[in-house]
This record gives C-alpha cells, structure tokens and sequence, in this order.
C-alpha cells in the first residue's frame, strides 16, 4: 500500500483564500494525496482574558485580531471545498473543538484528524470517532496512556484510524525525532502508524518512510519567511517536490525482502561466474 502523502496547509494560508488555492495547486503538483486545514472556534479555544491581551500583527494588536485574521470561515471553506474538488485532491481539516467539527461534517470529507494537542480532549475524541472516517491521530505531547485511551474510543466506535508519530516542538530539533517510536507504536497498538514531521530538511521524513509508515505529513508553505508560527517548520514548494519524489522511490526500493536471485541478475550471474562454473 502505497503512503498517503499530505500536504499541512493549517493556517500557513494567513487568512487569504488565494494563498490557500496556490498552495493547494503545490500539493497536487507535488504528487500529494491530500491537503489538511484546521478549524477553531476562536471563543470556545481560548479564554476572553486571552484573546483581549496584547499581539502585534498584520491584523491588529490583540490575540483575538491575530487569531481571527488567520482563521476561514463558511465562505472559504465552501471554495476551499469547490477548488479542491476541481483540482482533484481531497481535503480534510483537524478541529479544534466540537463546534468546528460539527462545522466540518456538511463536507462530508474521506478523512479526519485529531491534532496532537486534541489528544486528551475525549468528547472531540468520541464525536470524531462516531464519524466512522479514517482518522489520523497524532500522538505528539502525549503519554502512553493518553494514547491507550484514544485508541480505546476509536476501537470501541469500530472507527477506522491509524497513528501518527509526532514531535510537538515547531522546527523539531534532529536528536529530538525519535524515529524508532513508530515502530513501538505499531507493536503497541497493532494498528497502522504513519508520520507527522516539524523538523527542518528532509532527511528524517525520508527515513521515517523507509520504516514502513502508511501515511507522511508536512506543513507546506510559499515561504518559510512569511508570518506565522508554522512556517519555520515547513516546506517550501521545491522541498515537497523533492520529498514526494524521492518518498515514492523509497517505497519502490524498499521490496518484498525476499532472498532469490532476481531474473535481471540471472545474466549478469552467467557471464560474472562463468570462468568457474563453466568448468564444472
């Protein structure tokens, strides 16, 4: 089974619908299987003393204009849901309270995810699971038993999902990837394990791929100069194109294992061996 590759778009879009199409179209160019949003409801994720202190924007100087200004809404999402479907890629979105997720239900999308951070959040956890989507679940910040827990609720609602690997620290440090916990987690749980990855480069997404994840995710971004808290952490367009492309040649590459000599070799073994077994 081939990885499903998606693209993380979140909120690197800066609020502007035609940023989100562009990076939509570096998806699909890329070779990407999915693009993926995330969706709050801005008074139910945080508290009104919160969104009244102070944060210098592009939208203002208040936490509430920062986090308005980034976040779409119906009119978006109706285009976001429009373009996509035109451009041929499937989209999905993680949300970040009932509200949102009840909002995401009239797209009727293949996937959901629950965000690292929603991890611990069981009522997002039980209504996502009674969806009955494959969901992505990543396990980034959390405990094994905070994972047993969520796997409990998706086994109990006979919902499809697999985990997610992830490292919450936004770029993720080399040292700190941790690869080997993919392999844990699928041991664990007997359940499909994919990766989500915050580090700088390539290098740990490709050997997370040769580890036998089913699913790789990327924040994306036009570029990582750009505002927003995300944007060191991912990927600019020419990076996702090379990660794809080399990702799909990994997973050509990494073969069946099997030990046989292999029909390509049968003549290149006649002429190489031929001063000796020819005397036989």
């Amino acid at each position: 089974m081939s990885i499903c590759f998606i693209a993380e778009i979140g909120i690197n879009h800066n609020g502007d619908i035609n940023i989100a199409k562009k990076l939509i179209d570096i998806a699909k160019d890329a070779g990407c299987d999915a693009v993926k949003f995330q969706k709050r409801t801005i008074d139910k994720v945080y508290t009104q003393e919160f969104l009244d202190s102070p944060r210098e924007s592009p939208w203002g100087n208040t936490q509430r204009s920062q986090k308005e200004g980034l976040e779409f809404g119906l009119s978006e999402y109706q285009e976001i849901n429009r373009y996509c479907q035109e451009t041929g890629i499937d989209w999905f979105a993680s949300a970040w309270d009932l509200e949102s997720q009840q909002f995401l239900r009239q797209y009727n999308c293949q996937y959901n995810k629950i965000a690292s951070a929603m991890l611990l959040f069981e009522p997002l956890l039980e209504q996502v699971a009674s969806e009955e989507k494959h969901t992505f679940i990543s396990t980034g910040m959390s405990e094994l038993k905070d994972i047993e827990r969520a796997v409990a609720i998706f086994r109990k609602a006979d919902c499809p999902f697999e985990l997610m690997h992830c490292v919450s620290t936004y770029p993720m440090e080399d040292e700190d990837a941790n690869l080997n916990r993919i392999k844990t987690l699928r041991d664990t749980f007997q359940c499909d394990v994919g990766y989500s990855g915050h580090e700088v480069g390539l290098s740990i997404s490709y050997a997370a791929a040769a580890l036998e994840i089913t699913s790789l995710e990327r924040h994306i971004t036009l570029d990582r100069a750009m505002y927003g808290s995300d944007q060191a952490a991912s990927l600019e367009p020419n990076g996702l194109r090379m990660l794809v492309g080399a990702v799909r040649k990994i997973e050509k590459a990494m073969g069946n294992g099997a030990i046989a000599m292999m029909p390509k070799e049968v003549p290149i073994s006649k002429k190489l061996r031929a001063h000796y077994l020819n005397s036989r």
